[in-house]
Protein backbone atom coordinates (compact mmCIF):
# COMPACT_ATOMS: atom_id res chain seq x y z
CA UNK A 1 0.00 0.00 0.00
CA UNK A 2 1.27 3.32 -0.65
CA UNK A 3 1.99 5.59 2.16
CA UNK A 4 1.78 9.45 1.20
CA UNK A 5 1.98 12.50 3.36
CA UNK A 6 -1.47 13.56 4.87
CA UNK A 7 -2.63 16.59 4.10
CA UNK A 8 -4.69 17.19 7.15
CA UNK A 9 -3.05 16.27 9.76
CA UNK A 10 0.92 16.84 8.52
CA UNK A 11 1.84 13.26 9.28
CA UNK A 12 2.46 10.08 7.11
CA UNK A 13 -0.62 7.77 6.78
CA UNK A 14 -1.77 4.88 4.10
CA UNK A 15 -4.01 5.57 2.34
CA UNK A 16 -7.47 3.84 3.29
CA UNK A 17 -10.19 5.25 1.96
CA UNK A 18 -11.33 6.57 -2.33
CA UNK A 19 -10.48 10.21 -1.05
CA UNK A 20 -7.23 9.54 0.53
CA UNK A 21 -6.09 9.45 4.23
CA UNK A 22 -7.18 8.51 7.60
CA UNK A 23 -7.04 11.72 9.09
CA UNK A 24 -9.89 14.32 8.75
CA UNK A 25 -8.90 17.96 8.19
CA UNK A 26 -10.28 18.64 11.66
CA UNK A 27 -7.65 16.25 12.80
CA UNK A 28 -5.10 18.82 14.40
CA UNK A 29 -8.28 21.04 15.35
CA UNK A 30 -9.37 17.98 17.40
CA UNK A 31 -6.07 17.69 19.30
CA UNK A 32 -5.93 21.24 19.90
CA UNK A 33 -9.16 20.94 22.00
CA UNK A 34 -8.38 17.93 24.04
CA UNK A 35 -9.69 15.26 21.98
CA UNK A 36 -8.91 11.46 22.67
CA UNK A 37 -8.06 9.89 19.46
CA UNK A 38 -9.01 6.66 18.17
CA UNK A 39 -8.57 4.76 15.29
CA UNK A 40 -12.26 4.38 13.76
CA UNK A 41 -12.98 2.79 10.35
CA UNK A 42 -9.47 3.22 9.46
CA UNK A 43 -9.74 7.03 10.32
CA UNK A 44 -8.17 8.93 13.31
CA UNK A 45 -11.36 10.56 15.31
CA UNK A 46 -12.08 11.70 18.59
CA UNK A 47 -13.84 9.10 21.20
CA UNK A 48 -14.06 12.11 23.61
CA UNK A 49 -13.23 15.78 24.56
CA UNK A 50 -12.28 16.93 27.82
CA UNK A 51 -15.81 16.34 28.90
CA UNK A 52 -16.95 13.24 30.16
CA UNK A 53 -18.93 10.99 27.87
CA UNK A 54 -21.77 10.89 29.64
CA UNK A 55 -22.07 14.95 29.99
CA UNK A 56 -21.52 14.85 26.30
CA UNK A 57 -24.17 12.79 25.57
CA UNK A 58 -26.91 14.92 27.88
CA UNK A 59 -25.13 18.43 26.98
CA UNK A 60 -26.39 16.70 23.18
CA UNK A 61 -30.07 16.11 24.31
CA UNK A 62 -30.14 19.36 26.73
CA UNK A 63 -28.40 22.12 23.97
CA UNK A 64 -26.37 21.15 21.03
CA UNK A 65 -22.87 19.23 19.69
CA UNK A 66 -21.01 19.30 16.71
CA UNK A 67 -20.00 15.88 15.29
CA UNK A 68 -16.85 15.42 12.93
CA UNK A 69 -18.29 13.27 9.91
CA UNK A 70 -16.15 13.63 7.38
CA UNK A 71 -14.57 10.11 7.28
CA UNK A 72 -18.29 9.93 5.61
CA UNK A 73 -18.22 8.81 1.89
CA UNK A 74 -19.99 11.25 0.06
CA UNK A 75 -21.02 10.97 -3.90
CA UNK A 76 -22.92 12.71 -6.39
CA UNK A 77 -24.66 11.03 -9.04
CA UNK A 78 -24.77 12.61 -12.49
CA UNK A 79 -26.77 11.96 -15.88
CA UNK A 80 -30.51 11.58 -17.40
CA UNK A 81 -30.26 7.95 -16.09
CA UNK A 82 -29.19 9.10 -12.30
CA UNK A 83 -32.47 8.00 -10.77
CA UNK A 84 -32.45 4.27 -12.67
CA UNK A 85 -29.05 3.89 -11.52
CA UNK A 86 -29.30 4.05 -7.89
CA UNK A 87 -32.25 2.39 -8.12
CA UNK A 88 -30.36 -0.16 -9.25
CA UNK A 89 -28.51 -0.76 -6.30
CA UNK A 90 -30.78 0.24 -3.70
CA UNK A 91 -34.26 -0.28 -2.17
CA UNK A 92 -35.94 2.88 -1.94
CA UNK A 93 -38.28 4.64 -4.29
CA UNK A 94 -35.89 8.01 -5.58
CA UNK A 95 -37.91 8.87 -8.29
CA UNK A 96 -41.44 9.28 -5.83
CA UNK A 97 -38.93 12.10 -3.89
CA UNK A 98 -39.50 15.63 -3.98
CA UNK A 99 -36.82 18.14 -5.00
CA UNK A 100 -34.05 18.73 -2.27
CA UNK A 101 -35.86 15.57 0.04
CA UNK A 102 -33.79 12.63 1.08
CA UNK A 103 -34.50 9.27 2.19
CA UNK A 104 -32.45 6.61 4.14
CA UNK A 105 -31.98 3.59 2.05
CA UNK A 106 -30.28 0.23 1.97
CA UNK A 107 -27.53 -1.08 -0.77
CA UNK A 108 -28.75 -4.54 -0.84
CA UNK A 109 -26.40 -8.01 -2.46
CA UNK A 110 -28.32 -11.13 -4.50
CA UNK A 111 -28.44 -12.91 -1.86
CA UNK A 112 -30.94 -10.57 0.01
CA UNK A 113 -28.01 -8.75 2.32
CA UNK A 114 -27.62 -5.66 3.59
CA UNK A 115 -24.28 -4.19 2.09
CA UNK A 116 -24.62 -0.47 3.67
CA UNK A 117 -26.88 2.04 4.83
CA UNK A 118 -26.99 5.49 3.17
CA UNK A 119 -28.92 8.48 2.58
CA UNK A 120 -30.21 9.55 -0.92
CA UNK A 121 -30.95 13.23 -1.47
CA UNK A 122 -32.37 14.02 -4.81
CA UNK A 123 -31.55 17.82 -5.15
CA UNK A 124 -32.71 20.59 -7.36
CA UNK A 125 -29.29 20.66 -9.50
CA UNK A 126 -29.12 17.67 -11.42
CA UNK A 127 -27.23 15.44 -9.30
CA UNK A 128 -28.27 12.88 -6.38
CA UNK A 129 -26.60 13.41 -3.21
CA UNK A 130 -25.12 10.24 -1.11
CA UNK A 131 -23.76 9.63 1.90
CA UNK A 132 -22.67 6.37 3.31
CA UNK A 133 -20.61 4.67 5.83
CA UNK A 134 -16.64 5.36 6.52
CA UNK A 135 -16.24 1.46 7.38
CA UNK A 136 -18.05 0.54 3.53
CA UNK A 137 -16.40 3.60 1.44
CA UNK A 138 -14.09 1.15 -0.16
CA UNK A 139 -16.68 -1.41 -0.99
CA UNK A 140 -19.16 0.99 -2.04
CA UNK A 141 -17.34 3.35 -4.15
CA UNK A 142 -16.35 -0.30 -6.30
CA UNK A 143 -19.62 -1.42 -6.24
CA UNK A 144 -20.88 1.84 -7.37
CA UNK A 145 -18.20 2.33 -10.01
CA UNK A 146 -18.99 -1.37 -11.17
CA UNK A 147 -22.50 -0.79 -12.07
CA UNK A 148 -21.61 2.30 -13.80
CA UNK A 149 -19.48 0.55 -15.89
CA UNK A 150 -21.92 -1.86 -16.53
CA UNK A 151 -24.22 1.19 -17.06
CA UNK A 152 -22.05 3.35 -19.86
CA UNK A 153 -22.00 -0.14 -21.79
CA UNK A 154 -25.92 -0.23 -21.94
CA UNK A 155 -25.27 3.37 -23.28
CA UNK A 156 -27.21 4.99 -20.67
CA UNK A 157 -26.01 8.37 -19.09
CA UNK A 158 -24.81 8.05 -15.39
CA UNK A 159 -21.66 9.38 -13.64
CA UNK A 160 -20.34 9.54 -10.45
CA UNK A 161 -18.14 12.12 -8.43
CA UNK A 162 -16.89 11.06 -4.98
CA UNK A 163 -16.69 14.58 -2.79
CA UNK A 164 -13.44 16.26 -1.20
CA UNK A 165 -15.78 18.04 1.30
CA UNK A 166 -15.82 18.07 4.59
CA UNK A 167 -19.06 17.06 6.81
CA UNK A 168 -19.71 18.04 10.30
CA UNK A 169 -23.25 17.29 11.86
CA UNK A 170 -24.84 20.17 14.38
CA UNK A 171 -27.34 17.80 16.83
CA UNK A 172 -29.78 18.53 19.64
CA UNK A 173 -32.57 21.10 20.46
CA UNK A 174 -31.08 24.25 20.01
CA UNK A 175 -29.34 23.74 16.37
CA UNK A 176 -31.90 26.15 14.71
CA UNK A 177 -31.60 29.24 17.20
CA UNK A 178 -27.76 28.62 16.71
CA UNK A 179 -27.15 27.60 12.85
CA UNK A 180 -30.38 30.21 11.94
CA UNK A 181 -27.59 33.11 12.53
CA UNK A 182 -25.22 32.01 9.81
CA UNK A 183 -27.49 31.36 6.71
CA UNK A 184 -30.03 33.39 4.77
CA UNK A 185 -32.81 30.91 4.42
CA UNK A 186 -35.32 30.34 7.21
CA UNK A 187 -34.68 27.14 9.02
CA UNK A 188 -38.14 26.65 9.41
CA UNK A 189 -39.04 25.89 6.35
CA UNK A 190 -36.17 23.30 6.30
CA UNK A 191 -38.23 19.72 7.37
CA UNK A 192 -36.38 16.49 8.57
CA UNK A 193 -34.59 14.90 5.73
CA UNK A 194 -34.75 17.47 3.56
CA UNK A 195 -31.22 19.67 2.17
CA UNK A 196 -30.56 23.36 0.50
CA UNK A 197 -27.71 24.49 -0.81
CA UNK A 198 -26.49 28.14 1.13
CA UNK A 199 -23.98 29.78 2.62
CA UNK A 200 -23.12 29.44 6.34
CA UNK A 201 -21.58 32.15 8.14
CA UNK A 202 -20.71 33.52 4.97
CA UNK A 203 -18.75 30.38 3.65
CA UNK A 204 -19.91 29.62 -0.04
CA UNK A 205 -20.86 25.89 -1.31
CA UNK A 206 -22.32 24.60 1.79
CA UNK A 207 -25.06 21.61 1.81
CA UNK A 208 -26.91 21.62 4.47
CA UNK A 209 -29.55 18.65 5.18
CA UNK A 210 -32.04 18.18 8.38
CA UNK A 211 -30.98 15.16 9.76
CA UNK A 212 -28.39 13.00 12.06
CA UNK A 213 -27.81 10.30 14.23
CA UNK A 214 -28.47 10.97 17.31
CA UNK A 215 -32.38 11.04 17.52
CA UNK A 216 -32.56 14.91 18.26
CA UNK A 217 -32.91 18.13 15.32
CA UNK A 218 -30.16 18.23 14.07
CA UNK A 219 -28.25 19.07 10.44
CA UNK A 220 -25.00 17.84 8.36
CA UNK A 221 -23.29 20.28 6.75
CA UNK A 222 -21.31 19.45 3.67
CA UNK A 223 -18.56 22.05 3.96
CA UNK A 224 -15.63 22.93 1.79
CA UNK A 225 -12.76 21.04 3.35
CA UNK A 226 -10.54 24.26 3.60
CA UNK A 227 -13.22 26.08 5.57
CA UNK A 228 -14.48 23.23 7.86
CA UNK A 229 -12.21 24.76 10.78
CA UNK A 230 -13.45 28.24 10.33
CA UNK A 231 -17.08 27.13 10.42
CA UNK A 232 -16.39 24.74 13.16
CA UNK A 233 -15.09 27.64 14.96
CA UNK A 234 -17.79 30.17 14.76
CA UNK A 235 -20.38 27.26 15.35
CA UNK A 236 -18.18 26.40 18.82
CA UNK A 237 -18.59 30.65 19.46
CA UNK A 238 -21.62 30.28 20.41
CA UNK A 239 -22.34 29.00 24.32
CA UNK A 240 -24.95 26.63 23.28
CA UNK A 241 -22.54 24.65 20.94
CA UNK A 242 -19.92 21.60 22.12
CA UNK A 243 -17.59 19.19 20.29
CA UNK A 244 -18.69 15.89 21.60
CA UNK A 245 -16.90 12.26 19.97
CA UNK A 246 -17.43 9.00 18.99
CA UNK A 247 -18.71 7.74 22.51
CA UNK A 248 -21.79 10.17 22.78
CA UNK A 249 -22.78 9.61 18.71
CA UNK A 250 -22.75 5.99 19.65
CA UNK A 251 -24.85 5.99 22.54
CA UNK A 252 -27.51 8.86 21.45
CA UNK A 253 -28.00 7.06 18.39
CA UNK A 254 -28.66 3.64 20.34
CA UNK A 255 -31.08 5.47 22.41
CA UNK A 256 -32.34 6.34 19.14
CA UNK A 257 -32.83 2.76 18.05
CA UNK A 258 -30.76 3.79 15.04
CA UNK A 259 -28.83 0.79 13.47
CA UNK A 260 -24.69 0.92 13.19
CA UNK A 261 -23.44 -0.71 9.99
CA UNK A 262 -21.20 -3.90 10.82
CA UNK A 263 -22.82 -4.25 14.26
CA UNK A 264 -26.96 -4.48 13.77
CA UNK A 265 -26.96 -5.15 10.18
CA UNK A 266 -24.70 -6.51 7.42
CA UNK A 267 -24.21 -8.80 4.75
CA UNK A 268 -25.99 -12.02 6.73
CA UNK A 269 -28.93 -9.88 7.91
CA UNK A 270 -31.97 -9.29 5.39
CA UNK A 271 -33.94 -5.71 5.57
CA UNK A 272 -36.72 -7.50 6.96
CA UNK A 273 -34.56 -9.64 9.06
CA UNK A 274 -33.65 -5.84 10.59
CA UNK A 275 -36.64 -4.56 11.15
CA UNK A 276 -36.28 -1.74 7.87
CA UNK A 277 -38.87 -2.90 6.03
CA UNK A 278 -39.92 0.53 6.06
CA UNK A 279 -37.48 1.57 3.41
CA UNK A 280 -38.50 -0.20 0.90
CA UNK A 281 -40.62 1.86 -1.60
CA UNK A 282 -43.97 0.48 -2.49
CA UNK A 283 -43.44 0.23 -6.26
CA UNK A 284 -39.66 -1.22 -5.55
CA UNK A 285 -41.85 -4.10 -3.83
CA UNK A 286 -44.07 -4.62 -6.41
CA UNK A 287 -41.40 -4.15 -9.25
CA UNK A 288 -39.07 -6.80 -7.43
CA UNK A 289 -36.21 -4.62 -9.21
CA UNK A 290 -33.92 -4.28 -6.59
CA UNK A 291 -31.01 -7.00 -5.95
CA UNK A 292 -32.02 -9.29 -3.60
CA UNK A 293 -35.81 -8.44 -3.93
CA UNK A 294 -36.27 -12.13 -4.72
CA UNK A 295 -35.55 -13.17 -1.06
CA UNK A 296 -36.86 -9.78 0.27
CA UNK A 297 -40.05 -9.67 -0.98
CA UNK A 298 -41.33 -12.77 0.16
CA UNK A 299 -40.23 -12.39 3.57
CA UNK A 300 -42.45 -9.46 4.27
CA UNK A 301 -45.51 -12.04 4.07
CA UNK A 302 -43.86 -15.50 5.29
CA UNK A 303 -41.92 -13.34 8.24
CA UNK A 304 -38.47 -14.54 8.88
CA UNK A 305 -37.19 -16.63 11.76
CA UNK A 306 -35.44 -13.94 14.12
CA UNK A 307 -35.69 -10.35 14.12
CA UNK A 308 -33.90 -7.58 15.29
CA UNK A 309 -35.52 -5.93 18.47
CA UNK A 310 -34.71 -3.36 21.67
CA UNK A 311 -34.34 -4.86 25.13
CA UNK A 312 -34.24 -2.79 28.52
CA UNK A 313 -32.24 -4.37 31.23
CA UNK A 314 -31.05 -3.28 34.42
CA UNK A 315 -27.85 -5.06 36.94
CA UNK A 316 -24.46 -5.03 34.54
CA UNK A 317 -24.14 -3.65 31.09
CA UNK A 318 -25.11 -5.53 27.88
CA UNK A 319 -22.91 -5.15 25.07
CA UNK A 320 -22.26 -6.45 21.65
CA UNK A 321 -22.32 -10.35 21.42
CA UNK A 322 -23.91 -11.04 24.51
CA UNK A 323 -26.46 -14.03 24.68
CA UNK A 324 -29.96 -13.71 24.74
CA UNK A 325 -31.74 -16.17 26.46
CA UNK A 326 -35.47 -17.50 26.60
CA UNK A 327 -36.50 -17.76 30.27
CA UNK A 328 -35.83 -21.66 30.59
CA UNK A 329 -32.10 -20.62 29.66
CA UNK A 330 -32.24 -21.55 26.36
CA UNK A 331 -29.73 -19.49 23.46
CA UNK A 332 -32.67 -17.26 21.36
CA UNK A 333 -29.81 -14.61 19.86
CA UNK A 334 -27.25 -12.43 20.53
CA UNK A 335 -27.01 -8.69 21.54
CA UNK A 336 -25.81 -6.27 18.54
CA UNK A 337 -25.69 -2.99 20.54
CA UNK A 338 -25.68 -2.60 23.84
CA UNK A 339 -24.90 0.57 26.81
CA UNK A 340 -26.22 2.17 29.69
CA UNK A 341 -28.35 4.73 28.85
CA UNK A 342 -27.59 8.43 30.00
CA UNK A 343 -31.04 8.93 29.43
CA UNK A 344 -32.91 6.54 31.12
CA UNK A 345 -30.58 5.33 33.50
CA UNK A 346 -30.97 1.43 32.25
CA UNK A 347 -29.24 -0.56 30.06
CA UNK A 348 -30.23 -0.64 26.39
CA UNK A 349 -29.74 -2.77 23.32
CA UNK A 350 -30.49 -4.37 20.30
CA UNK A 351 -30.09 -7.49 18.88
CA UNK A 352 -31.83 -10.72 17.17
CA UNK A 353 -34.09 -12.85 18.93
CA UNK A 354 -36.10 -15.93 17.31
CA UNK A 355 -38.97 -14.60 15.27
CA UNK A 356 -41.46 -16.09 18.32
CA UNK A 357 -39.34 -13.73 21.34
CA UNK A 358 -39.98 -10.80 19.68
CA UNK A 359 -42.84 -9.24 20.50
CA UNK A 360 -42.98 -5.81 22.79
CA UNK A 361 -43.00 -7.04 26.19
CA UNK A 362 -41.76 -10.41 26.18
CA UNK A 363 -39.71 -11.36 29.03
CA UNK A 364 -36.33 -12.79 28.51
CA UNK A 365 -32.68 -12.62 29.95
CA UNK A 366 -29.29 -11.79 28.80
CA UNK A 367 -26.01 -13.74 29.86
CA UNK A 368 -23.73 -10.87 31.58
CA UNK A 369 -20.59 -12.63 32.69
CA UNK A 370 -21.71 -16.24 33.05
CA UNK A 371 -24.96 -14.92 35.42
CA UNK A 372 -28.61 -14.77 33.43
CA UNK A 373 -30.28 -10.97 33.75
CA UNK A 374 -33.50 -10.58 33.37
CA UNK A 375 -34.35 -8.57 30.60
CA UNK A 376 -37.38 -7.33 28.05
CA UNK A 377 -38.05 -6.99 24.87
CA UNK A 378 -38.89 -3.26 24.59
CA UNK A 379 -40.32 -0.68 21.58
CA UNK A 380 -37.32 1.58 19.51
CA UNK A 381 -36.46 4.28 19.80
CA UNK A 382 -36.23 4.22 23.75
CA UNK A 383 -35.72 7.71 23.89
CA UNK A 384 -38.61 9.74 21.95
CA UNK A 385 -37.00 10.70 18.88
CA UNK A 386 -37.49 14.74 18.02
CA UNK A 387 -36.56 15.22 14.50
CA UNK A 388 -38.29 18.57 13.07
CA UNK A 389 -41.37 17.80 10.46
CA UNK A 390 -42.62 21.11 10.44
CA UNK A 391 -44.74 23.74 11.98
Amino acid sequence: MQEKQCSSCSAKKHESSPRGFDCTPLYDFHRAQGGKMVEFAGWSMPVQYKDSHINSHMHTRQHCSIFDVSHMLQTKVYGRDRMKFIESLIVGDIAELKDNQGTLSLFTNTKGGIMDDLIVTKTDRGYLYVVSNAGCADKDSAHMQARLQEFKAAGHDVDLEFMEESLIALQGPSMAQVLQKGVGDDLRKLTFMTSVLTPVFGIQGCRVTRCGYTGEDGVEISVPSGDVVSLTEKLLADSEVKLAGLGARDSLRLEAGLCLYGNDIDETTTPVEASLVWTIGKRRRQARDFPGADIIVPQIKTKTQRKRVGLISTGPPVRQHTPILSSDGRVIGEVTSGCPSPCLKQNVAMGYVEAGFSKVGTSIQVEVRKKAVPAVVSKMPFVPTKYYMGQ
